[in-house]
This record gives C-alpha cells, structure tokens and sequence, in this order.
C-alpha cells in the first residue's frame, strides 16, 4: 500500500499541540489525515490546510463511537491525547489522580478497542502510543503524571505482543521535552500547594518546580519534532 493511501487518526490535536504538529507532518507527507479533538474551534490551523478534523473527547464513549461511525478506513492509529498534573505524592488528590489515569491511560484503551476493527482491515495496521521519557525517569512532584505514561507503556509492550499474530505494530513514542502549550497551560493554571502540605516551609522554591517554571522554550520545536 502506498503512502498516499493510508489513513492516520491523531487523538489531542489542538493547536499548538504535538497532535497537531503531527497532523501537519503527516498530511505534508501526503496521508490521508484525520485530526481530532474534544473543541473542533481548537483545529482552526489545520482545518485551514486542508486536513480533516473531527469532534472526538476520548473520555466519552459516546464521543467514540459518534467519531467511529464517520470512518470507513484506518491504518495508523496515534493515541496523544493527554495532560499533566504535578504535586508531591504525599498531597495528591486522588479523584484528580484518577481523572489524569482516565485520560492518559484508560482513554487510550478505549479508542484502541473501538478502532481496532479497522485495523484488522489493514494490511499494515500500526497503533502509536505517545508515552513519555518520564515512563522510565523520576523527577519529583510528577508521580501520578509519570506513573501513568510507565502504565501506558507498559499496555503497550502487552498490545504489541497480543497484536503481532494479527499483523499490527505497536508503538510505544517515549517523548522527551517539546515546546507546546502544556507547559504555558501548566503556568497559568498555576497548581498550588494545600495549606497544610509538608512542603509548606519551601512553598516558592515547590509550586515554581510544580509549574516548570524555567522550562519555557526548551527543548525540540514541536513541528520538528514531528
């Protein structure tokens, strides 16, 4: 199959994301692209040049399954979506922590089931996981964030191997730092110490390592990363 012919869906393309970098790339190289995100408004960029865009929140199943049904053909499927969220473990909130496991991992296992009809279809169906280098390193206050990209990796060594007999690579992208939006995001959401934290004696020095502050333009371009 030519490259002209096969089909990517890319979860979590807003604008100024990896998504969307990769949905660039992607249709630049001259595959059939189809770029999604929770808010369409936030696709402006690539519906302008000319890529497909549709509505998917992949914490709906019913978002899923609206987007599935628009879709005839798949080859690659790029699970990006994702977020962050940075506190010391021992103030961790756990309905937060899960919201963040909904996201980065259990979301990713859900579009996977719904798509994976269509690439069985494929004559070379590819699954890639965007997980992270914090999947094997350890930097403070990013546990639950961390911890959730070494889960996805992990499905994804296990996807790989359960796929294989089918004919569909998995692939598990161990991303390092990229300038996108998460880290502006971060900042402006600006997370906080709780009033009784353990870290209360050093609450400057802790909340600007908890917004990155200093990270601001480091690392790859995120469309030459792409």
């Amino acid at each position: 199959m030519s490259t002209s012919q096969n089909t990517v869906l890319i979860t979590g393309c807003s604008d100024g994301g990896m998504g969307a970098a990769l949905a660039v790339a992607f249709h630049k190289a001259g595959l059939h692209v189809l770029a999604t995100a929770r808010n369409p408004d936030k696709m402006a960029h690539l519906k302008s040049l000319g890529i497909e865009t549709i509505t998917l929140d992949v914490q709906s199943e019913d978002s899923i399954d609206a987007c599935v049904s628009q879709i005839s053909a798949l080859d690659i499927l790029v699970n990006n979506a994702g977020n962050q969220f940075i506190m010391p473990v021992a103030d961790i909130s756990i309905p937060e922590a899960k919201k963040l496991y909904d996201l980065n991992v259990w979301s990713h296992i859900a579009v996977t089931q719904k798509l994976l009809p269509l690439l069985l279809q494929s004559s070379g169906g590819m699954i890639v996981n965007q997980t992270s280098v914090g999947a094997v390193t350890t930097l403070p206050f990013q546990a639950v964030y961390n911890s959730s990209k070494a889960a996805l990796a992990m499905l994804s060594d296990s996807l790989r191997l359960e796929l294989e007999p089918f004919g569909i690579k998995v692939i598990d992208l161990r991303t390092g730092v990229v300038q996108t939006n998460l880290i502006k995001n971060q900042q402006v959401t600006g997370p906080s110490l709780p009033e009784d934290s353990l870290y209360k004696p050093a609450k400057e020095f802790v909340e600007k390592a908890m917004r990155q502050e200093g990270f601001e333009g480091q690392g790859l371009p995120a469309d030459t990363w792409a």
